[in-house]
Formats: C-alpha cells, structure tokens, sequence
C-alpha cells in the first residue's frame, strides 16, 4: 500500500504535468488559431494593407509567417518533452550526485544543466538561421560569425555568470533565512552594473559601433535630442547588417554614457524624416519614464520570484518530487528555474497590455513632437514590409505574444490624435 507521504507526492507530481500540459495546449492552440486567422486572409492583401505591400510582397509576408509558426510548432512539443524528462526521469538527481557539495561545485552542477539545455536549442537555432531566414532573404551571417557569437556568449556566461552564481550560494550560507533578500539586492546591483558595462565592454564584442558620419541626418537627429533635452553621449551606427536584414534603433546606458545606435539597416531602408520619427517615438519611452516602470516592474516580480523560491526551498516535498535529497539549495533553484516558465507564460498577456500601452504612448510623444503622425506612420509602414511582418495576427495571439501593437492599430491610434500634418500647414 502507499503511504500517505507517497500519495502526495503523486499529486504533486501530476499538478507539474498538469502545468507543462496545459501551457503546451495553449500554445498549440494560439498557434492554430492564429495560422487559421493569417490563412482566411492570404488570398488578396486586405484592403486595409493595399497602399502598404503589393500582393508579391504579402503574400512572401503570409509564407513567412507560417514557415515560423510551424518551426515554432514542434520546437514547443520538442521543449515540453525535455522538460518532463528532465524532471521525471532522475537524470538531474543522477548528474547532481556525481558533483560534491562545496559552493562551487553545486554552481559547476547548475552551470552544466545549463549548458546541456543550451546544447540543445542550438540546432534549433541554427535552422532558424540559415534555413528560415535564409530562405526569405533575410540571414547575412556566416556560419563562422554565427558559432563565434555562441562561443562568446559561453564565455561571458562563465565569466559573468558562475561567480554570480557562487556569491548567490554564498549568500544563502551566510545570511540564513533572509538569503533570499541579499540575493535579489545582489541581482539588482549586479544588473545595473550591467547596465552601464554592457555598452561599453560587451556590446562591442558582438558587434560594431561607429560614429553617424556627419551630415544633414547627424545634425537633424541631433538636434532632435537638444529639442527634447535628451542628453546623449553619441549617436551611433551598428552593423546589424552583419547577421540579418531585420532592422531596428534603440538608446543604450545611462546618463552621460546614454547613446544613441541605428542598425545600418535601418538608415538603408527609412528616409530622415522617418528617421527622426523613429527616434522620437524611442526618446518618448525616455520622456514618459517607461524604461524606468519596466525596470521597477522586474525588481518586483523578482523579489516576489525569490520570495516564491524560498519558501519552495523549505518544503521536503518539493525536493523528494524530483529525487533529489533536501539540504542543499542548488537543486530547488535549478527545478524552479525550471518551472518557471509554466506559470510566467500566463503573465504574458499582463505584460504585453503593458507593453503594448508603452508603444502607444511613445507613438503619439513622436508624432506630437513633430506636430506630424505621417513620418512615423510612414516608418511603421516601411519597416512592417521590409521585416515581413504579419498583418493579420488573431486578437488572441496578439495579445498574448506581442510586445507592440500591430501596424493596423499603431496606424487607427496615430491618426485619431488629430494632428494638422506638416505638409497641410
């Protein structure tokens, strides 16, 4: 007969599938609803879209997207697979009892998972490269470029990563129950030295930063920053162009160390007007203090992850589930880590609302700094094209996956701000 101990851990044990089930179907779901939704419309561009792309041009758009969703398909079934094996199957029990249990070891445990989880995304990663967006015309990488950024990226996770990871083990050991307080202060410092290093140390191993060379898109960017007292160091140029023909621009660092960086690509494809719009809609994230809620936003939901954390961390159950013997911190953050992803999933449209509010209200600082909504429309429009972007996305998976609106309502939103534009006035 079970033991009433045992019967627990069989309900446990069905609730975490129940977890990874559930986030799965709504996954497939979504998919399925939006491939549904993107193929009623692939016949002719909707009418909404025909001063935006020809029909070539949707329709390679209509291709495109499919092409990802399918890819997308079987990577989620491929990813919800590994995760039940990994935790039901004991291999992670077995992996951790070969390490000992000194801090740097537990953190040569962690970092190795992590390693093996990191080895099977990459064929994945690589389809995606130089199969999909080489088939659409979009890779410009080069097999060597490509495992160079891997083989960095795994040194910059050893050299950052592991000691961070030890001083976490280190602080549980030193400040008992409140460990998990240290060790959100220490993640948060640790990300705001980050924040003022990456531009200057790490960006630039990856990429390559130059100055905008001088001229009439230089001095009016420029003096679009001193119109809104946006304080740059520089204004940059990155040679997105090296791997991909997606294009994009953001500000990076802080203060005096803020700059500005365009990817190449995207001076390519924009005209200066929009441009200075496309600028203006990122200094309207700056001025309306969105980076700064989105950084208060993530403190949060890290301390209430930490504060999630310990408590899990003092059941014996929650260790026993998986195999593993209670006492050591390492296994319950690596099953957390883990798991995490089952319940943040559902978080994701709480997220994208807020996001998506952001966008809206970078759009209309833009468009009411240049008393003109069309360069940004035009912008959106041309950058929507050039990306291949989906036009028809379901509500639902939009809501649930997108960061920023979609051309069709970023476009109904700019034009109900009843701007005069400049050409009327």
């Amino acid at each position: 007969m079970f033991k009433t101990e045992d019967c627990c851990y069989v309900e446990f044990m069905w609730l975490v599938i129940a977890l990874i089930g559930v986030k799965l179907a709504a996954q497939v779901y979504l998919a399925w609803l939006n491939r549904r939704h993107v193929l009623a419309h692939a016949g002719d561009v909707p009418a909404s879209f025909r001063d935006i792309v020809d029909l070539p041009t949707y329709k390679k758009s209509v291709t495109y997207t499919l092409a990802k969703d399918r890819l997308n398909r079987i990577q989620m079934l491929f990813d919800a697979v590994v995760l039940a094996a990994l935790l039901f199957s004991g291999v992670l029990p077995q992996i951790y009892d070969a390490f000992p249990t000194t801090v740097w070891m537990q953190t040569a445990f962690l970092v190795a998972v992590g390693l093996g989880l990191t080895a099977l995304s990459l064929p994945w990663d690589w389809y995606a490269q130089f199969q999909l967006e080489e088939r659409f015309g979009f890779n410009t990488s080069t097999q060597r470029t490509w495992w160079l950024d891997r083989l960095k990226g795994l040194v910059l996770a050893l050299v950052l990563g592991y000691p961070l990871l030890v001083l976490v083990l280190k602080i549980v050991q030193w400040t008992g129950d409140a460990w998990w307080l240290w060790a959100w202060g220490t993640l948060l410092a640790f990300q705001a030295v980050m924040m003022v290093l990456a531009p200057v140390l790490i960006m630039p191993l990856f990429n390559k930063f130059t100055p905008l060379p001088e001229g009439s898109l230089r001095e009016r960017l420029r003096a679009l920053a001193d119109r809104t007292k946006f304080q740059a160091r520089s204004i940059q140029l990155m040679d997105g162009s090296k791997r991909s023909r997606h294009s994009n621009a953001f500000f990076t660092g802080f203060g005096r160390f803020r700059k500005i960086v365009l990817f190449d690509t995207l001076v390519e494809q924009l005209t200066e007007p929009e441009l200075e719009a496309v600028l203006a809609h990122e200094i309207g994230h700056y001025k309306r203090r969105h980076i700064h809620k989105m950084l208060a936003w993530s403190a949060l939901m890290s301390l209430g992850t930490f504060c999630l954390l310990a408590l899990l961390a003092k059941q014996e159950w929650f260790y026993r589930l998986f195999g593993f013997a209670p006492g050591q911190i390492a296994p319950a953050l690596l099953i957390f880590s883990l798991l995490a992803g089952t319940v943040s999933f559902w978080l994701g449209p709480l997220a994208g609302y807020w996001s998506r509010r952001f966008e809206y209200q970078a759009d209309a600082f833009a468009a009411s700094l240049m008393h003109d909504p069309q360069p940004l429309v035009a912008a959106l429009r041309k950058l929507n094209e050039k990306n291949l972007s989906n036009l028809t996305p379901h509500p639902l998976y939009s809501g649930f996956y997108y960061s920023h609106p979609t051309l069709l309502e970023r476009e109904r939103a700019l034009q109900s701000l009843g701007l005069n534009s400049r050409a009327a006035a």
